[in-house]
């Protein structure tokens, strides 16, 4: 049974579920002044653009076929993210049908406008790169990328000099590097320590934090906004908690489930900027979302939170 998408109406009724009041979201994803809920957002060092903290992934989940019965739960999500308050929708070459699927769908609900499109190359050489960019526009239905990312550090000398030149002119307005190793954190973060880099993207969640060692701090240091990809660990963290109660005091931060739990601890950490968890489900988009709302963990309820991983 595909789950409908969001509308206003069902998401404030999903945070007065989720026990947020107006005045609570207001501490950080609330619009006092006529009491609507807003994603909280983060601004882009190089820029000051806010941008919301809670985005989409688009690995797996979006490389489908051409079906309405494969399609119609993707749109949903779609709708959900923008419903709900976020644009970042990331993408690459990398994840089969995922660009096309996710252009094609953005298209049937007009929400282009609403939208921070990231993609990345993934390819050697200089027209290779130039080639396989230019469908990536063709594919998400844009004349102009927000982020273009360089894939897995692949041939990242040659291609940055394209994207440079592509900023320049107008075609992309950010320039990122993306991994998801952590043997590539080290690499990650001397290029961002030697290159005028705007985005950095790599693995970071409550189990695996080798990322908060030097990625992290040089990312703050260098004014680099950060995209955390695999927040789940590939969904191994909800193995680590199936069957078990999320603790009471998760509620100090407004936090109602182990996927807002997982999610709001990444986010409170001051150097990440947006958590783009990939689903293929609406209802999935819809907790994601959640984290994005009311209160954060403080230094105290991070340690607090991670004392408590530790024993699952």
């Amino acid at each position: 049974m595909i789950k409908p998408a969001l509308t206003r109406a069902a998401f404030l009724r999903l945070l007065s579920a989720a026990g947020l009041s107006a005045a609570t979201v207001g501490m950080g994803g609330m619009s006092e002044a006529n009491a609507k809920p807003t994603m909280r957002t983060k601004p882009i060092p190089k820029t000051g653009e806010a941008l919301p903290v809670v985005g989409l992934g688009t690995w797996l989940g979006f490389d489908v076929g051409g079906s309405d019965d494969e399609r119609a739960p993707l749109r949903n999500v779609l709708k959900n993210l923008i419903a709900g308050g976020g644009t970042v929708i990331d993408s690459s070459p990398m994840y089969g049908n995922a660009e096309n699927v996710s252009g094609e769908l953005l298209n049937d609900i007009n929400a282009h406008s609403k939208s921070f499109l990231a993609t990345k190359v993934w390819t050697s050489g200089k027209q290779s790169g130039i080639e396989q960019m230019a469908k990536s526009f063709r594919y998400m239905r844009t004349e102009k990328m927000d982020l273009m990312q360089i894939h897995n550090l692949l041939d990242w000398t040659t291609h940055l000099k394209t994207l440079r030149a592509m900023k320049e002119a107008g075609e992309i307005r950010y320039i990122g590097i993306t991994h998801y190793t952590s043997s590539a954190l080290d690499e990650l973060a001397d290029v961002i320590e030697s290159e005028p880099i705007d985005f950095v993207q790599m693995a970071y969640s409550i189990g695996v934090r080798d990322a908060e060692e030097r990625l992290l701090p040089v990312a703050a240091n260098k004014g680099v906004a950060v995209l955390v990809n695999r927040p789940y660990e590939g969904g191994d963290l909800f193995g680590s908690v199936r069957g078990k109660k999320l603790p009471a005091w998760a509620q100090e931060f407004d936090c109602t489930s182990w996927g807002q739990f997982f999610l709001k601890f990444i986010l409170s950490h001051p150097a990440v900027s947006c958590v783009i968890p990939g689903t293929s489900k609406p209802h999935h988009m819809l907790d994601n979302l959640s984290a994005g709302y009311g209160r954060l963990p403080n230094q105290a309820q991070r340690a607090k939170m991670l004392a408590f991983a530790k024993d699952l």
